[in-house]
């Protein structure tokens, strides 16, 4: 199996996620646990000489969160200082990171075929990432401990952020990206491996097989 070629693509790591009481202040894992695992993959990818994309998203002026013109916007600045001139920017207006932006094109631009995303949230726009990468031909690949989700409540019913997070990572390593923390991925990098990653067959079977939870 060929070494991956990986590009590390930094999702929204942008202040509004991180105001205390905020509406999107990300809960679990709690951002004080995952915006260090984001700079620790930035720290790993720069010393394997991995590419690097960051993305911003925008609702416009006026709008209550990620407004262009308020401070919400910014990418967090622990994020910031690691900057590079060779980072790609992104500015996204829908959930995947590859809707009507020139990402994808980066990406084959400098022969990636693996995508590693970190940031945020999981429930929204890691997950229209990892979704949309099928169809364009990209690996994902997710970090559990450098992305986080909130709780949520609608007229659906109401899901914890714990849960919504740990649920996702299993549906993710069941077919739309491999998952690992942040520690064994930067040792898959180091040794230029792949993680694994189950499939849904396997997946389906063992889920039919475990204990059922209380």
């Amino acid at each position: 199996m060929t070494a991956p070629q990986r590009a590390l693509v930094l999702v929204d790591v942008q202040q509004d996620y991180f105001t205390s009481g905020g509406p999107l202040e990300i809960q679990y894992p709690p951002h004080a646990e995952s915006l260090p695992r984001i700079t620790q993959a930035i720290d790993a990818a720069h010393a394997a000489g991995i590419p690097v994309a960051v993305v911003q998203h925008t609702m416009g002026e006026g709008a209550p969160v990620f407004d262009p013109s308020k401070p919400g916007y910014e990418v967090h600045p622990d994020v910031a200082e690691r900057r590079t001139t060779a980072w790609h920017q992104v500015v996204k207006n829908y959930g995947s990171v590859y809707a009507q932006t020139d990402l994808a094109e980066w990406l084959r631009g400098h022969d990636v075929d693996t995508v590693t995303l970190v940031g945020y949230m999981t429930n929204n726009c890691i997950l229209a990432s990892a979704v949309e990468a099928e169809g364009l031909g990209f690996t994902s690949e997710v970090l559990s401990d450098a992305t986080g989700a909130v709780d949520l409540r609608n007229d659906a019913g109401f899901a914890d952020a714990k849960t919504v997070h740990t649920t996702l990572m299993a549906l993710f390593n069941s077919n739309l990206a491999a998952v690992a923390d942040t520690d064994t991925w930067t040792r898959a990098v180091t040794a230029g491996q792949r993680l694994p990653k189950s499939d849904l067959g396997s997946s389906a079977v063992a889920g039919r097989s475990a204990p059922v939870q209380s």
